[in-house]
């Protein structure tokens, strides 16, 4: 049956009310062959953009910048979701990477969600949890979706209270051709012999790529922290540093027993991992190593150089854990109560060795960005000389984007002395700019257009990446300039002429061939080209705030919201509704 002819059909029926005809059309609209069901939820910061924009206003005096060369890294404090939509202005398509590690949703006060009539974290026993996550994830994974390059890959860690449901979330948002694995990492060291039955120790991290025709992962080359785990020369093998590992397999494995011939003659009978003729073999290039004098079991050899260059798995036990994170907050605050479960730095350096290098200037985002670890990792990573651009989304609860990611992050670009008075150098070749989410109505009036256009001056120097403010004392314009790029913004279309001047003027200090982009308010789309006709040739014309509206239209909610009724028996038993069907 076709899905518009039944609903022309409901919109004909006779004897129901309109809260029944829009809860059936709504029924037939979602009802889905395969996928992953859920009742969507209402959220207060989506609200707020029924009725208002989202843009960015950077606090200057939080501003660190120590030289135009260098990477801007951004720190935006506010809701996710506000900030995204603003992104979609300045980044759509232009994200490299994307890391992100949400509320695991575990039921212990970890997912706080404002919903349009009351502010709670969600808790074991609601019985909306798992459609009030995926409500709030789902939104902000379609706008990153958008962000990301044709290139771009996403990461998300998660455990197992969400870890089923996220992966089918994804399949819908990405499609399931673009997933590329579900690794397990060891998030803790130590077991805590807390659980009933089996004691968690693990997380995951999902990598999906944007599309899998136009992706590759890096090949790993191992860090100098990974080296000092485990990889030593003790005999001064001229092959350079060695792990080793077992031969003999356990007694209950599918091998069968046979016999080896050890080196001092003893013969040892197991389940070998190989035959006798390969045994001889790595016994005459030398890669035994026989425990106890030459009593013990043999073990084989395992060199560093040949572990380079191979691609990943999906077992990352050798990453630092969280343990390890606890302790990069202690060294840096002196106390590791600064921040409740940080990453590891050495999580998200991996992440960024397999997909980005030294050579491309790759952009990184982080919209949970908690102890802002990602940051940190990136300024870690650019000492290979890479030019990687990190931007960190968090909102400001209990002042932790205050207090913590940018207080982190500051230190570690400026130096400080750790936990053990120890003096730290800071990372000095990147620049930190600190912005807040603010808002303009939607309505479209010329007052609202104009603020509109003044506010989003700052956001155009996150589009352009050039903060260097041209010096006037005009308040019909402002430009901007970086070795990179340079822009102006005309507020008053009346002085077009006026701005030719200072056009040829940044024209001149180009020591590039990209042409100075010129941004002019206009009450409609028409950015006043034949007015422009004498420096055309050095332009590139844009109105504004058209060029807003226009990015923000395909992720804004509808100003009105469509409210479906729901059925009493629905809300009893909600999570019995949150299931993979397949009727196919």
């Amino acid at each position: 049956m076709n899905k518009q002819d039944l609903i022309s059909k409901i919109k004909q029926l006779e004897g129901i009310s309109q809260d029944e005809r829009a809860y059936l059309i709504n029924l037939v609209n979602t009802k889905k062959k395969y996928g992953l069901v859920w009742e969507d939820k209402p959220e207060a910061v989506e609200e707020q953009l029924r009725e208002n924009l989202p843009v960015l206003k950077e606090v200057k005096d939080k501003a660190i910048i120590n030289g135009e060369d260098y990477p801007n890294h951004i720190l935006i404090e506010g809701d996710n979701l506000h900030a995204l939509t603003a992104l979609t202005f300045t980044h759509e398509g232009k994200i490299d990477v994307i890391y992100i590690d949400p509320p695991y949703n575990t039921g212990n006060k970890d997912f706080r969600y404002n919903d349009t009539f009351k502010d709670e974290y969600i808790d074991k026993e609601n019985p909306f949890r798992h459609s009030t996550w995926l409500s709030f994830m789902s939104r902000r994974l379609k706008i990153a979706k958008r962000l990301l390059n044709e290139s771009g890959v996403i990461f998300i860690s998660i455990d197992d209270n969400e870890q089923a449901q996220l992966k089918l979330l994804c399949d819908e948002i990405f499609t399931e051709n673009n997933f590329i694995a579900n690794c397990v990492r060891r998030r803790r060291k130590t077991q805590a012999n807390l659980a009933k039955n089996i004691a968690p120790v693990h997380e995951y991290l999902l990598i999906i790529s944007k599309n899998i025709n136009y992706f590759s992962l890096n090949k790993l080359e191992y860090s100098d922290d990974f080296i000092k785990k485990g990889f030593s020369n003790p005999d001064n093998d001229p092959r350079g540093l060695y792990q080793t590992g077992p031969l003999a397999r356990p007694k209950n494995s599918s091998n069968r027993e046979h016999t080896l011939t050890m080196p001092n003659g003893r013969q040892i009978t197991a389940k070998w991992s190989c035959s006798e003729e390969t045994f001889a073999k790595y016994v005459t290039e030398n890669r035994l190593v026989i425990p106890r004098g030459g009593d013990g079991m043999p073990r084989i050899k395992i060199f560093l150089s040949e572990l380079q260059g191979q691609i990943a798995n999906t077992w990352w036990e050798d990453v630092a854990s969280n343990d390890e994170a606890a302790k990069e907050i202690e060294e840096i605050f002196g106390t590791n109560a600064a921040f409740i479960f940080p990453k590891p730095t050495g999580l998200i350096k991996r992440i960024l060795e397999l997909s980005t290098n030294k050579f491309d200037d790759k952009i990184i985002l982080d919209f949970f960005a908690g102890s802002g670890t990602t940051l940190h990792a990136t300024m870690e990573l650019n000492k290979d000389g890479g030019n990687r651009q990190c931007i960190l989304v968090t909102n400001n609860e209990n002042n932790i984007c205050e207090e913590v990611t940018y207080e982190r992050n500051k230190r570690v670009i400026q130096g400080y002395t750790n936990a053990k008075g120890v003096a730290v150098e800071g990372l000095k070749n990147n620049n930190l700019r600190y912005y807040k989410s603010e808002f303009v109505s939607r309505d479209t009036s010329l007052k609202n257009k104009r603020e509109l256009t003044y506010l989003a001056t700052e956001l155009l120097c996150i589009k352009e990446d050039c903060y260097t403010a041209f010096p006037s004392k005009e308040k019909w314009f402002k430009a901007f300039t970086s070795k990179t790029a340079q822009f102006i913004v005309i507020y008053d279309e009346v002085r077009i002429e006026d701005s030719f001047e200072i056009i040829e003027i940044l024209h001149t200090q180009k020591t590039n061939d990209n042409p100075v982009k010129v941004y002019v308010f206009s009450h409609g789309q028409y950015p006043f080209t034949e007015d422009f006709e004498e420096v055309l040739p050095l332009i590139t014309l844009c109105a504004l705030p058209d060029a807003i509206y226009k990015a923000y239209q395909n992720v804004l909610p509808k100003k009105k919201r469509e409210v479906v009724p729901m059925l009493e028996e629905d809300a009893v038993g909600e999570e019995d509704n949150l299931f993979n069907q397949d009727q196919a």
